[in-house]
């Protein structure tokens, strides 16, 4: 039972209407009723999935971001939002599957966006220049490793939001990895 009361967006006043009217109009999911107890905490949201969706990093990669941190985290209600997001983008059952256990040998380009995210994630961004090297090695530049940590931050927002609020899950269930 989540922690937080569950905004009902119909009822909705404010700034937290105008959202729901406008950039979350038909996305009424449990994180973002959560999040509408502060308008501030929806905007900040709204402006760093904007700003993400205009890096050089591909939809697909920012997903397996999501799902790589999200299961690294405990993240139930990522893992599940982001393998219906992912698949909705093109990445298959098998490769949400493989991202969540940390390894993509199917795809070396998604492989090392999956790495370097844990490579972030398990040295609290105190990676090494061979993290970087090797990431860069499999086709990215800097541009990308700035965006994988943004990208990264916004993962960390949302599973950390889920656990304080224990989110409930309004996603199909994902199997265990």
């Amino acid at each position: 039972m989540p922690r937080l009361p569950v905004i009902d967006v119909a009822s909705a006043q404010g700034r937290v209407k105008e959202i729901f009217d406008g950039p979350l109009k038909g996305k009424e999911i449990n994180i973002f009723k959560g999040m509408a107890n502060s308008p501030a905490v929806l905007d900040v949201y709204l402006g760093m999935a904007a700003g993400l969706s205009q890096t050089a990093l591909t939809a697909q990669e920012r997903e397996v971001v999501q799902l790589a941190i999200g299961e690294a985290n405990g993240c139930d209600y990522c893992t599940a939002a982001h393998t219906k997001i992912g698949e909705s983008l093109g990445l298959t059952e098998a490769q949400c599957l493989a991202a969540r256990r940390g390894s993509m040998p199917d795809d070396p380009k998604l492989d090392a966006v999956v790495r370097f995210s844990l490579a972030i994630h398990e040295k609290r961004g105190f990676v090494s220049e061979e993290d970087i090297e090797t990431f860069c090695a499999a086709g990215y530049t800097p541009q990308h490793v700035a965006e994988v940590i943004a990208t990264y931050a916004l993962a960390l927002f949302t599973n950390y939001f889920n656990h304080v609020n224990d989110t409930e899950i309004d996603f199909p269930a994902v199997p265990a990895v």
